[in-house]
């Protein structure tokens, strides 16, 4: 059985999902969000995503560590602290050990609900046929999810290729 640990990064709120997966299966763990306060400089709320996305790490123990890429938008500030918001979401798990693997949202939406564009419900609902006693609390904590068993998928595509060239 692997644990793996979807991120989904913002300053504002990273939404952190943890599943378990062994061969086709997959069973939730849990899913939350992080927050940083607003009011607070750039710094102090960075800390606040890797106070709180390193105890999710030390709390769940998961094997692997998946994160969205970031995309660029019309806002380069904007898209500058998601960026930081991103370090900390790839750091955190990699100074626990882990493999931390990227993925494109595009890759993330087909790997859930089967095209890479999609509305936000679609995920959603997909995410209760996949793992029905999946809980999450608004969108954030969905899209981790959404990470996680796109790298679920991904990681047990790589292993049966892996198994066919070696027999």
């Amino acid at each position: 059985m692997i644990r793996i640990i979807g991120v989904d990064p913002g300053l504002r709120r990273t939404g952190w999902g943890i599943i378990e997966t062994l061969g086709n299966s997959l069973r939730f763990i849990a899913s939350g969000t992080i927050t940083s306060d607003g009011d607070m400089d750039l710094a102090s709320r960075l800390c606040q995503l890797h106070d709180g996305l390193a105890e999710v790490v030390h709390s769940y123990q998961p094997h692997e560590a998946a994160v969205e890429q970031t995309f660029v938008n019309k806002d380069a500030t904007a898209t500058l602290k998601l960026g930081q918001a991103r370090g900390i979401a790839m750091l955190v798990p990699a100074r626990a050990g882990l493999r931390v693997a990227e993925y494109a949202p595009n890759a993330v939406k087909k790997a859930v609900i089967g095209v890479g564009h999609g509305e936000k419900q679609q995920i959603h609902m997909m995410l209760k046929v996949l793992m029905p006693k999946a809980e999450f609390k608004g969108n954030d904590a969905a899209d981790a999810l959404a990470i996680a068993i796109c790298h679920a998928h991904n990681r047990q595509a790589i292993t049966s290729r892996l198994a066919a060239l070696a027999g």
